[in-house]
């Protein structure tokens, strides 16, 4: 069978896009993206082209830029280009050069996807058409994906990372990834196509040209039949991984248990798998890295009130009793609100608050905990609605004496994450109401109350 009816035959069996779907080619110039373009072209699919100049290897990058230009003339089809300061750009986030342009071209190759999807799929466009999708198409190989599982491997990975580059990815389609550079190589050939040369994959400086110039040939004069076999092993660990998260899918289910925004997870059940690998699985997709398994393991034998925070800052994970508590970290700035007189409700992270003051004779208090009534004529506006702080305290309901509120909290046996989201309505410095839990002896209802305010807590 032909290369072009076997990549044919992969995009239909894989549902990779289709000949009604627009599609955005990456093509750099070399001879893995020449064919790609080709390999559209003859597969009747519609196409334009986007190609990054990094400004790395001066008059050469500009020549790469010129022949994809002249690349899209012979196809008759648009050509998207963008040159990056690649080097300033690394220098400044301090990541590498291969990091930067490879988080700099996705970036852009994003943005080019929206522009044609705004273009052809919106219904307000004149060239709108109904029913058709656009991709981001790279042209990816089994060589390429070889590579990635063994800087994957070595430098430690999970089942994941033994899986290779994905076919699908989001808008991203990647339908070379079962061949081989070498049938590329020979197709181009055949077809008398022209290509351009990259110096840079040449050099020993990367680390995946080492693999793929020096070690891989060098394992191929042991094992001659390598790169074939890593190939299957990749499909057979793709297929490992399916299986993999079906079970992990169902002993997640079973053990995490979702209050509101949060994610209790039991201690005791959890630690019995003894599995470092399920950790890491119900942590990962909080932000969590692998590095922090030991962090959860140590935190699982810890006192109640320990956490870790995620690298990124957005979750925590609690100990509280018995359980972990995995939780989303609150902002510091949406953390105070002013209502003025005349408000009739105010939505804060916590619910709505709502607030209706009324004149009633020998009105009496409410036995709730989210609806209260307070005295009015105690209460001075602007009211200010935060979430409580170290050192606040109140008179509960009911009590002579002050009582700071954490010692208030810690007496309800609230876990942590239940703490941090405890609200406080105060006027001139006073606390009115601890919301959902207490209000305050001073502005309680009495017989000389004559209006009153009466608040209620929605969440």
């Amino acid at each position: 069978m032909s290369l072009l009816n076997r990549f044919l035959e992969v995009v239909k069996a894989r549902q990779l896009f289709s000949v009604r779907d627009r599609l955005l080619l990456a093509v750099s110039g070399g001879v893995d993206s020449v064919v790609l373009c080709e390999l559209c072209r003859q597969g009747g699919f519609t196409f334009e082209m986007a190609h990054c100049n990094f400004r790395l290897r001066g008059e050469e990058s500009d020549r790469d830029e010129h022949f994809v230009r002249s690349l899209g003339e012979k196809y008759q089809v648009p050509v998207h280009v963008r040159r990056f300061d690649t080097a300033p750009y690394a220098q400044e986030k301090k990541i590498s050069v291969q990091e930067a342009a490879r988080a700099l071209r996705y970036e852009w190759f994003s943005r080019c996807v929206e522009e044609m999807k705004a273009k052809f799929c919106r219904p307000d466009s004149e060239q709108f058409m109904p029913g058709i999708h656009v991709y981001l198409v790279t042209a990816h190989h089994a060589d390429d994906s070889i590579e990635t599982v063994f800087m994957n491997l070595f430098r430690g990975t999970g089942l994941h990372g033994l899986t290779g580059i994905p076919e699908k990815n989001d808008f991203i389609r990647r339908p070379l990834l079962c061949f081989f550079k070498q049938e590329l190589a020979d197709f181009a050939r055949e077809q008398q196509l022209m290509f351009v040369e990259d110096s840079s994959n040449a050099s020993p400086e990367y680390t995946r040209n080492y693999l793929r110039n020096d070690w891989i040939p060098a394992v191929q004069q042991i094992y001659p039949r390598v790169k074939e076999n890593l190939y299957r092993n990749i499909e057979r660990f793709r297929e490992t991984e399916r299986l993999y998260k079906l079970a992990v899918g169902e002993i997640k289910k079973k053990l995490m248990k979702k209050k509101g925004e949060e994610w209790h997870i039991p201690v005791k059940q959890l630690m019995q798998f003894n599995n470092r690998a399920l950790i890491y699985e119900i942590i990962s997709e909080f932000g969590f890295t692998e590095k922090q398994i030991d962090e959860v393991v140590k935190l699982a034998e810890a006192l109640s009130g320990k956490y870790i925070d995620a690298p990124d800052g957005k979750y925590r994970i609690v100990k509280h009793r018995h359980w972990l508590i995995m939780h989303a970290t609150r902002e510091a700035q949406a953390s105070l609100f002013v209502i003025e007189e005349n408000t009739d409700s105010v939505i804060f992270p916590g619910g709505r608050l709502s607030l209706r003051k009324k004149n009633e004779n020998n009105p009496s208090p409410l036995p709730g905990q989210n609806k209260v009534r307070v005295d009015a004529g105690e209460i001075q506006f602007p009211l200010i609605l935060r979430r409580w702080k170290a050192g606040d305290y109140f008179y509960p309901l009911g009590m002579k004496k002050k009582k700071k509120i954490a010692r208030f909290l810690i007496d309800l046996k609230l876990s942590k994450p239940e703490k941090e989201n405890v609200w406080v309505l105060e006027s001139q410095k006073k606390i009115i109401w601890v919301l959902g839990y207490r209000i305050d002896e001073r502005f309680k209802i009495t017989e000389r109350t004559e209006d009153y305010l009466e608040l209620t807590l929605e969440s």
